[in-house]
């Protein structure tokens, strides 16, 4: 007769109702400390987030704030442009101290004893002067070429013209057909000239800078009017 097998041992459990209990209750805690814990986590991670969406909307706002000042530092400290002019018709009569002159126009070589200070016009050199501003003195035979192509040539006493007139002063003139440089022995803090025509000033203020330059910018009275003030001589101190 076969005998039979032993069967497999159950794990009893504790008859014992507060055994019972205590387990029930055990189990109870560690479900509720693990939900707590993943209750934790979540919170964790979603006020991470929350951080997160603040700082970069601060980043951004701070991005915003910054191209905005940008933008309206850009209008308000931008350079004025140059004014715009039209050429002149040469007929400056109506200004005030304003004084003409009868000139020749020959071009010729070597240093020229000019009868104005500075020039308004006479015998020049054959190359002109490129218009622009100089902080040096330029030739005057080669302004006084510049003038004869409808230039206007505005000088100043270095001494009497401080950095923040010689600032208005530029802002008055357009960006062409215009030579500013300092001259040495003028009777005026400012002189402007053009081919024959002449105005001492004592500021830059004075309402009459503009009035010379609509009068006699590009003059179309000059004897080479429209010619080019540009790709010849740049003089020594050329900004």
């Amino acid at each position: 007769m076969t005998p039979t097998p032993p069967r497999p041992t159950e794990k009893k459990q504790s008859g014992n109702p507060a055994t019972q209990a205590q387990i029930a209750q055990t189990v109870k805690q560690q479900r509720e400390q693990k939900r707590q814990e993943k209750l934790a986590e979540y919170q964790k991670q979603l006020a991470k987030r929350r951080r997160g969406k603040v700082v970069w909307w601060t980043v951004g706002s701070v991005v915003a704030v910054g191209i905005v000042v940008a933008i309206i530092a850009s209008i308000v400290f931008a350079p004025t442009p140059p004014p715009t002019l039209d050429p002149g018709d040469g007929d400056g009569s109506s200004i005030q101290g304003l004084e003409t002159f009868e000139n020749t126009a020959n071009h010729v070589e070597g240093p020229v004893d000019y009868a104005q200070s500075p020039p308004v016009g006479g015998d020049h050199n054959a190359i002109w002067l490129n218009c622009g501003v100089y902080d040096q003195p330029v030739p005057n035979e080669n302004a006084v070429h510049a003038l004869e192509h409808g230039a206007v040539w505005v000088t100043y006493d270095a001494d009497a013209v401080d950095d923040a007139e010689l600032a208005t002063l530029k802002s008055k003139l357009p960006s062409s057909y215009i030579v500013l440089s300092p001259y040495e022995g003028l009777d005026s803090p400012i002189v402007m000239s053009a081919w024959n025509a002449q105005l001492k000033l004592d500021s830059a203020d004075d309402e009459r800078v503009t009035e010379f330059l609509t009068a006699y910018w590009r003059s179309q009275n000059a004897p080479e009017p429209n010619a080019s003030c540009s790709g010849a001589l740049d003089a020594p101190g050329k900004q």
